[in-house]
């Protein structure tokens, strides 16, 4: 079997991407991973085959460019999709070309994030099997709104409708250029975006239960991750988790664009002295701004590190919600944008973190309730539990599974 793979995102986006490719190259399988350069730096350490597409998505998220103007602003989903709408439809014909070239005699085509249209439509002109995938359910339901939206905007009554709104509104921001794109190979303009086609997600069931009421094409698979690999870690960090009591962390991943000083002063309040590992990501937030008890910390494997924590403070990324989850500690989320303010609601209904704090209006007194919460024995309890529930799922041998049986012909 032989496989592309095409999604277009942050490192957080491609990173579960590249394992998948690893667990099917073991399989026995082809495997070529398709993103953004500056996001392939876990496939290429797995050995995995890679193409960059066109772009710059670390430019595009930096904090004079139009995703971070809409998470500073406070931009609802319409400025949202307008916004990733631009990357890609600036980058489509290049995109196609590159999918095209690159999926010869290839079987199927797996496709996510902002590549998903014009990967869909590359398989059709290959005439190859076109699949759905991504760390978000984007598939209808009426068990929950649409991950695009904050819970709290959606009636449980309008849940499967929400998801029919959203994904119209992101097929008609996309679909212009997508035609553009279709137009280089002589295929015809679509006026509907895709609903049919097979969907294989990189989710834990035990975080997030699979709708009743969903087609047999969708499948939850459970997290994927790369087999751990031998890591040592700097001894500065050692050294600072050896010296006392499992310290909190905090991360905000390649979110860039918020009030990095207010934000800080807030956390900094809030830990009142607590001992702290801080990964500055795409912030752009100066370590040497950072008290004594915090120790900054550069790239350090998940599966590593939050075992390791008393809890973990974060965007709500798809992720790190689901690597925080797994290693079997508490959250508190701080979500900006797009499908953040789910993955903190599914934490939150799971037991494992408090209310959101807002991080457009962060307080110190919002992040010391929180952190209240977290140290209760009872969370730490139902946290350990779900962490163990999440341990014993393969879902990189899930989706290999579940590819396999999809190219072979069934669902």
């Amino acid at each position: 079997m032989k496989l592309l793979v095409a999604t277009y995102g942050t490192e957080g986006d491609a990173r579960p991407f590249a394992a998948l490719c690893r667990g099917l190259m073991d399989a026995g399988h082809e495997a070529h991973l398709l993103a953004d350069a500056a996001t392939l730096g876990s496939a290429r350490a797995l050995g995995v085959p890679v193409t960059a597409l066109a772009g710059d998505i670390r430019g595009t998220l930096s904090a004079d460019q139009a995703i971070s103007g809409v998470v500073a602003k406070g931009g609802g989903f319409n400025a949202t999709a307008r916004a990733l709408a631009n990357i890609a439809n600036a980058n489509a014909q290049a995109w196609m070309r590159t999918l095209v070239e690159a999926g010869e005699g290839c079987d199927a085509i797996l496709v996510a994030g902002l590549a998903a249209f014009v990967g869909l439509s590359a398989a059709e002109y290959l005439g190859a099997k076109g699949i759905g995938s991504g760390m978000i359910p984007l598939t209808p339901t009426a068990a929950f709104p649409s991950p695009f939206l904050p819970p709290r905007w959606v009636p449980r009554a309008f849940n499967r409708m929400s998801h029919g709104f959203v994904n119209g509104m992101l097929w008609k921001a996309f679909r212009g250029q997508t035609n553009a794109a279709r137009a280089q190979f002589g295929q015809p303009a679509r006026h509907a975006m895709w609903t049919d086609h097979p969907m294989v997600y990189g989710v834990s069931p035990s975080l997030l239960p699979a709708p009743g009421d969903w087609p047999a094409n969708a499948q939850l698979c459970g997290q994927w991750l790369a087999p751990a690999a031998a890591w040592t870690p700097p001894p500065a960090l050692e050294h600072f988790l050896a010296a006392g009591e499992a310290p909190v962390y905090i991360g905000f991943g390649s979110m860039t664009g918020f009030d990095n000083a207010r934000l800080l002063e807030a956390l900094i309040e809030a830990m009142q002295g607590r001992r702290t590992l801080f990964y500055p990501g795409w912030s752009g937030i100066d370590p040497k701004a950072l008290p004594g008890n915090v120790f900054a910390i550069g790239e350090t494997p998940h599966d590593w590190l939050f075992p390791r924590t008393a809890a973990v403070i974060h965007h709500g990324g798809s992720g790190t919600a689901h690597s925080a989850a797994r290693a079997g500690v508490p959250s508190i989320v701080t979500p900006f944008a797009g499908d953040q303010f789910f993955w903190a609601e599914r934490l939150r209904l799971a037991g494992v973190a408090p209310k959101a704090v807002n991080g457009r209006k962060p307080e110190a007194r919002a992040f010391a309730s929180a952190l209240d919460f977290v140290a209760s024995t009872t969370v730490r309890e139902r946290a350990s539990a779900l962490g163990e529930s999440m341990r014993a799922e393969n879902g990189v041998a899930n989706a290999v599974a579940a590819l396999e049986r999809i190219v072979a012909g069934g669902r």
